[in-house]
C-alpha cells in the first residue's frame, strides 16, 4: 500500500467566526483585500457585514458574475486585481464565488502578458502558474467543499463547456466555516448543495484514487448527510442540523479533493451545461444508479461502504439515496425535457469527462444509454439487472 495525504488549508469552524476576518488578515499581514461575492450578498447586507468585520483590510468588491461563473468573468476579476493592486481575496458565497475567486487569484497575480487568460488553461491541460494571491474562503452554503479543495469549476459559455481545473495554487490559505451564514439558504438550495456533499463523499470513497484518511472522512460526511440533511431542509433554523451539514460539507471536501469525484459528477456537467439542472441536483439524479453499477467493483468497496453507513449492501444504499432525493423534492428523471435519441447520444458523448476515468468500474456507452434512456422515459433503469445481463452474455 502506498498513499499520500496533503491538506494545506487552515480551517476555522464555528458559529460567529466570520467576525474574525479582520483579525486574521492583520495577523497574516494581509491588506488591500478584494471581496468576491454574489449580488445577493450585496443586496442582503451580508457583504457589508463582512467588509465591516474586515476592519479596513478589505477595500473593494467584485460581484459581477453569474452562477456557474464564466471564464470571461474570471478574467474581469483578474483585471480588477491588477488595476487596484489587490493584496488578498476574501471569497464569500457558494461554489460560484469560491471557484471564481480561486481562478482569479492565480490569473490576477501576474501580468496579462505573463499569465494570459484563464481560457488558456480551461480544458486545455496547460498547467497554471502556482503563484497566487492569498485567499480566505468563507462558504455560505453547506455544499461544495470548495473552501478546502484545489479545484475550480468554470464555464466557457462561448464554447459550451463546463469543466473543473485542478491546481495546487487554488488551495485557500484559510477557510472560515460559520454555520450561521447558512441559516437563510432556501430549502431547494439546501437540498441541492446537501446532495452534492453526499455525492462528493460517496464518489471520493469509491474513486480509484481512494486512500485511508479520505475514506474515513467520506464515511463520516455521508453519515452526517443522511441524518441531518432532511432536518436542515425541513427546519432551516435548526441550529444542530445546520452545523452538522457544514461539518459534513467541509469533511466531504477533504474526502474527495485528493481521490477526485467520478461518474455522477462526470454526468452532472452535461446535464447542467445543456439543460440548466443545478449541479447538486444533477449529481443526485444519477448517484443511486452508479451505486448499483459500482457494486460490481471486485474490491467490494461499495458494499463495504453501504455496511459502514448502516445499509445491508449497495442496493440498500442506492435505495436510501433515492429515498432521500424524494424526501427533498428533487427531480427523479428528465422526462419533462422531451429528449430524443440525438439528445441522449449527446449526453452520452459529453459524459466521457476525465472524472469518469476515476470510477472503479468501467462505464461504457451502453451503461450511459441505459441511464439516460431510463431517466428520459420517466424512471431510472435498474442497473443491477443490466449488470446481470452483461454477466450472462
Amino acid at each position: 500500500m502506498k498513499w499520500d495525504y496533503t491538506q494545506p488549508v487552515d480551517i476555522r469552524f464555528g458559529s460567529g467566526r466570520v467576525a474574525e476576518i479582520g483579525e486574521v488578515a492583520r495577523e497574516r499581514g494581509l491588506y488591500r483585500g478584494l471581496l468576491v461575492t454574489g449580488g445577493h450578498s450585496v443586496r442582503s447586507g451580508l457583504a457589508q457585514r463582512v467588509l465591516d468585520h474586515g476592519r479596513g483590510t478589505i477595500e473593494a468588491v467584485f460581484s459581477e458574475f453569474s452562477p456557474n461563473p464564466d471564464v470571461t468573468e474570471v478574467d474581469a476579476c483578474a483585471e480588477l486585481i491588477r488595476t487596484q493592486d489587490i493584496g488578498f481575496i476574501v471569497a464569500l458565497g457558494g461554489g460560484s464565488a469560491l471557484d471564481l475567486a480561486k481562478a482569479a487569484s492565480v490569473i490576477g497575480a501576474g501580468s496579462r502578458e505573463s499569465v494570459g487568460s484563464i481560457t488558456d488553461y480551461h480544458g486545455t491541460g496547460k498547467p497554471l502558474p502556482l503563484t497566487h494571491l492569498p485567499l480566505i474562503a468563507v462558504p455560505t452554503t453547506a455544499g461544495t467543499g470548495s473552501e478546502v479543495t484545489c479545484v475550480s469549476v468554470l464555464t466557457n459559455r462561448a464554447a459550451g463547456v463546463k469543466a473543473p481545473i485542478v491546481s495546487n495554487g487554488f488551495y485557500p490559505e484559510l477557510a472560515i466555516i460559520d454555520p450561521e451564514l447558512t441559516y437563510t439558504v432556501p430549502p431547494y438550495v439546501t437540498a441541492c448543495t446537501g446532495m452534492d456533499v453526499l455525492s462528493q463523499a460517496i464518489e471520493g470513497y469509491w474513486s480509484i484514487g481512494h486512500q485511508p484518511i479520505c475514506d474515513a472522512l467520506a464515511v463520516h460526511a455521508a453519515r452526517l448527510v443522511f441524518e441531518f440533511l432532511p432536518k436542515a431542509f425541513a427546519t432551516p433554523d435548526n441550529q444542530e442540523a445546520r452545523e452538522r451539514m457544514c461539518e459534513a460539507s467541509v469533511t466531504a471536501g477533504l474526502a474527495f479533493t485528493l481521490p477526485k469525484t467520478t461518474s455522477s459528477h462526470a454526468c452532472s456537467f452535461p446535464l447542467t451545461n445543456r439543460y440548466g439542472i443545478a449541479h447538486g441536483e444533477a449529481c443526485a439524479l444519477t448517484l443511486d444508479y452508479f451505486t448499483r453499477i459500482n457494486a460490481a467493483d471486485p474490491e467490494g468497496r461499495v458494499n463495504a461502504l453501504a455496511r459502514s453507513l448502516g445499509y445491508r449492501d449497495a442496493d440498500g444504499l442506492a435505495d436510501a439515496i433515492a429515498d432521500l432525493r424524494r424526501t427533498l423534492g428533487l427531480r427523479e428523471n428528465i422526462a419533462d425535457l422531451g429528449l430524443d435519441e440525438s439528445d441522449i447520444a449527446a449526453l452520452v458523448r459529453d459524459s466521457h469527462h476525465p472524472n469518469l476515468d476515476n470510477n472503479p468500474v468501467v462505464i461504457t456507452d451502453d451503461n450511459l444509454l441505459d441511464l439516460y434512456r431510463g431517466l428520459a422515459s420517466g424512471g431510472t433503469t435498474n442497473a443491477g439487472e443490466h449488470n446481470e445481463r452483461e454477466e450472462r452474455q
